[in-house]
């Protein structure tokens, strides 16, 4: 635990830092450019930083790194990819909010929101829901550039040529990846119904996998491990425990999404229900249903919803047995993970320390 505070601390100052630096070169902007900078500043703010320790604990799983120790020209590679990966994660949330009409995140408005309610206070002109999706865009476009650079930095202070375009190869698969991944799920909300229940799972399935599982635990191994100089079999190792971790991380989000509390989500409970996602978790539940059972769920699903609505569609999934099979997958993914670093040509401190990383971005309560 403490390692692991050490590493959010070292996280959230060097993300800190890159902010201020930027903030310095774009002075001559002026100061009408300081909300965007601020918005900046506030959204990366906190966060569980999964990512970064999954980036930090795949270098550490093949090559020794003292978190706990000064930040050497190594852990300073490391630890800017590890900010990297946070930047790219900081972007997709903002980018996905405005997709999904989010008006919350964490608990506070969502930034095209914050940049709305701006508009508003200062009585400009034109529409504030516009220049709040245009503030919200740009906003996630920087981070997304800022990410890069940091990216190309780690890459830079990497000795061997090799490890450093390996990582980079991965980092810019994953980018690709989750644009695709989102892009998919947008078009699956626009379909005019569900496809049949196998052909359904399938494209819910993928949506996950590459909207989100990936990029969450599997990219941020892979590319931190490529900056130690990983070999094949032990990107592969950490390919097969990442997946899964990944996979499991998703599906429990998904459960948080209809079921969560809104004061540990910060955002409302059944959220995923009135955006009309079609995740693994409706999927299975859609299977048990009576056909007018059925038809009443799949007309609720994607519209304004009041509390009374989300509570019924939260029974009829519970009452389903869906969220039993999810919690099911989630331990069956978990297993698969955890049996996917035995043998493996991995270091066994960092082993140990994935399995319990593992077991808490996977354990997170309703």
């Amino acid at each position: 635990m403490q390692e692991t505070t050490r590493l959010a601390a070292l996280v959230q100052e060097r993300i800190g830092d890159t902010i201020a630096r930027h903030r310095a070169a774009l002075a001559p902007l002026g100061a009408d450019a300081d909300p965007l900078l601020d918005g900046a500043a506030g959204f990366l703010g906190g966060g569980k930083r999964f990512r970064a320790q999954f980036a930090v604990l795949g270098y550490r799983a093949v090559r020794p790194l003292d978190v706990e120790g000064p930040v050497d020209a190594e852990f300073g590679a490391v630890l800017d990819a590890a900010c990297a990966l946070e930047l790219f994660h900081a972007a997709a949330l903002i980018h996905d909010d405005i997709i999904d009409r989010s008006d919350t995140r964490r608990g506070r408005p969502a930034v095209h929101r914050a940049f709305a309610a701006r508009h508003r206070e200062h009585g400009w002109r034109g529409a504030a829901e516009h220049f709040g999706l245009a503030g919200a865009l740009l906003l996630g476009d920087l981070l997304q550039s800022w990410a890069d650079e940091l990216m190309e930095e780690a890459r830079a202070a990497i000795p061997d040529p090799e490890a450093a375009n390996r990582a980079r190869a991965h980092f810019n698969r994953m980018r690709s990846e989750v644009a695709v991944g989102q892009y998919l799920d947008v078009l699956e909300e626009q379909q005019p119904g569900f496809a049949a229940h196998d052909a359904q799972l399938e494209r819910s399935t993928r949506v996950l996998v590459y909207k989100s599982a990936k990029y969450s635990v599997e990219a941020p191994l892979l590319i931190g491990a490529a900056l130690a100089g990983a070999d094949d079999a032990q990107e592969s190792a950490l390919a097969g425990f990442g997946l899964p971790i990944g996979v499991a991380f998703q599906l429990r989000d998904d459960l948080l999404g209809v079921f969560g509390d809104a004061e540990i989500t910060g955002k409302p409970a059944g959220d995923d229900l009135a955006e009309g996602k079609r995740t693994v978790l409706v999927t299975l539940a859609r299977e048990q249903l009576p056909t007018t059972t059925r038809r009443i769920f799949d007309d609720l699903i994607g519209e304004e919803l009041d509390g009374e609505q989300v509570a019924m569609l939260q029974r009829t999934i519970r009452e389903s047995g869906a969220v039993d099979r999810v919690e099911t997958m989630i331990s069956r993914n978990v297993e698969r993970a955890l049996g996917a670093l035995d043998d493996a040509a991995i270091r066994r401190d960092a082993a140990e320390q994935l399995s319990r990383l593992a077991d808490r971005a996977t354990r997170r309560s309703f």
